[in-house]
């Protein structure tokens, strides 16, 4: 089975893209064709500073390697890399009605926050679209929000197919329940976007700061609390599994223990946790140029998974003659 997934560039990788997609596509490495991508282009809606982008490009290559994207096992590239997205993108273009971009929860919610309403927010799911269908995929591992964005490269695949004949692959989307949607500091859905994320790599006082932050009730410290609803469990259960979780569980209803008590816990808990992945990062930090290769060699790799789909496109369509 072909899975995909592409994370942006756009700040810190934080423990959302972790469960959210990277650890689903580690864990699929073993059994089927992975293809990971940093989507650069995707990017550029929220980071102008070219500086910076170039920077949080290479930044984000190192943080995927370290935590154990394996380019002999997946196709990992930089989005930027292979043109042919772009040229799918204006095609796909032509099979999209206005409507269902306007219906987006992405792009209403982003510029309900103030985000400038430009061509690239708005049309940021059709080069979703042709990010997934490109390179024929079948699974698309992704969080609750990003649902709608795979439904919509499914109307987009389903109308050209209707046209062109059974070209694209319909893509499904994958949603691990448990971690559907991860809580910011704020409580809201995490999202380097909104700036309310806990990062994965990081000084370790530094991480306990901005867990420190995370918003809670106001609880007598006495008092039984409420594990459920609490943005600080919601968190660490997905670090924790059986007797530890149980354990936490019975830490909530007992009482006697305030809310920073269990902050300070969860980033205990979280620092042991990625323990061996900051150790690969260090790795891969010192050695920027083989990052670059593994790039380089990946961009190859998926231009060739691209071509039969392109080719095909551009002889339906009439690009080719």
């Amino acid at each position: 089975m072909r899975v995909l997934t592409g994370i942006q560039p756009s700040g810190d990788l934080h423990i959302g893209n972790y469960f959210g997609s990277i650890k689903q596509m580690v864990e699929a490495q073993t059994q089927n064709q992975t293809f990971a991508f940093i989507a650069n282009y995707h990017a550029q809606t929220t980071v102008s500073d070219g500086k910076r982008l170039s920077t949080l490009t290479m930044q984000c290559a190192t943080d995927f390697l370290a935590l154990g994207i394996d380019p002999q096992k997946s196709v990992f590239w930089v989005q930027s890399d292979v043109k042919e997205v772009l040229e799918l993108y204006w095609v796909l273009s032509s099979f999209t009605p206005m409507g269902l971009l306007e219906r987006a929860h992405s792009y209403k919610d982003k510029t309900a926050k103030g985000f400038a309403t430009n061509h690239s927010l708005f049309s940021y799911p059709v080069l979703m679209a042709a990010d997934i269908l490109l390179f024929g995929s079948e699974v698309v591992p992704v969080g609750k929000d990003q649902i709608q964005h795979v439904e919509i490269a499914r109307d987009i695949a389903i109308k050209f197919n209707n046209q062109y004949g059974d070209i694209l692959t319909i893509p499904q989307f994958r949603v691990q329940e448990e971690v559907a949607t991860v809580p910011g500091v704020d409580g809201q859905k995490m999202s380097k976007s909104y700036g309310n994320i806990v990062n994965i790599f990081g000084e370790e006082k530094s991480q306990l700061k901005t867990i420190k932050k995370i918003v809670t009730e106001n609880v007598a410290m006495e008092e039984p609390k409420e594990f459920e609803t609490c943005n600080v469990y919601n968190m660490a259960k997905l670090f924790l599994e059986g007797e530890n979780l149980i354990a936490l569980q019975e830490r909530y209803k007992r009482g006697g223990e305030g809310h920073g008590h269990f902050k300070v816990y969860l980033a205990e808990v979280m620092w042991e946790y990625f323990r061996d992945f900051r150790q690969n990062r260090e790795y891969y930090e010192k050695h920027q140029d083989e990052v670059r290769e593994i790039l380089k060699a990946g961009a190859v790799k998926a231009r060739e998974a691209a071509l039969p789909t392109i080719e095909k496109i551009r002889s339906v369509t009439g690009i080719s003659y």
